[in-house]
């Protein structure tokens, strides 16, 4: 039988179940969540990385943008209040449009 040992999405049980398989599994404390959901990011995002294909990019960035969502929610706040300060972010300092790669900073 497998190992698995990772954070999963909250219908995997029962589409284990339906295939007629058994699973062992448990609930996270609050601590471990979070350190599931960052070990996930890491995941997802080396999985967007490796894509070959715009259609496999767009898959992972909504994996990575679901546990974007998770983790806002452990810090007892919205996806829409993490949004209003990219969006304030972006007015102070700009987003990443312009492909700006800045090579050196001149100290006088």
């Amino acid at each position: 039988m497998p190992i698995h040992n990772k954070l999963v999405r909250d219908r995997i049980p029962e589409i284990i179940e339906s295939t007629g398989k058994t699973f062992t599994s448990r609930v996270l404390s609050s601590e471990e969540y979070i350190e599931e959901i960052n070990k996930k990011m890491h995941e997802e995002l080396a999985e967007y990385e490796e894509a070959k294909s715009s259609e496999e990019a767009i898959e992972e960035l909504a994996d990575l943008l679901e546990l974007i969502h998770a983790a806002a929610a452990v810090y007892h706040t919205s996806f829409a209040d993490v949004e209003k300060v990219r969006v304030e972010k972006a007015k102070k300092r700009g987003g990443f449009d312009k492909r700006i790669f800045l090579m050196e900073v001149q100290d006088d």
